[in-house]
């Protein structure tokens, strides 16, 4: 993909294929009191001007990115490292097409996040 987003709604439009689980995803995050900008591409979602969640788009995965990720508990243990021995506290929960997004689960990482940032 060669052009690049200018705003999460195009983002969005450029990865059609993840539609459904980017709206939903979308629709939480904007329900919270962080802010939404495009870093590196995509969209990323900060706190007190720190980075804190990303939405990225690939060929056969979505992911929410958490930059903190590592120092969230992760009861569920959805929290994916892409890159073992490369990245620290990045960790993703990561979609493939036939997934649902559990808007519920996510919420609850997102305010853990959320939480754990203003400590």
């Amino acid at each position: 993909m060669n052009k690049k987003a200018e705003n999460t709604e195009e983002y969005i439009s450029l990865h059609s294929k993840w539609k459904t689980h980017f709206n939903a995803i979308t629709k939480v995050l904007k329900e919270t009191e962080l802010v939404e900008t495009i870093k590196w591409g995509a969209p990323c979602y900060t706190l007190n001007g720190k980075n804190l969640i990303g939405m990225v788009g690939f060929k056969n995965h979505c992911a929410v990115w958490f930059h903190k990720g590592a120092l969230l508990e992760d009861k569920q243990e959805v929290l994916i490292n892409a890159q073992p021995g490369k990245t620290q506290l990045l960790r993703q929960l990561r979609y493939s097409e036939d997934d649902n997004v559990n808007t519920i689960l996510l919420k609850n990482y997102i305010n853990e996040a959320i939480a754990l940032e203003k400590k």
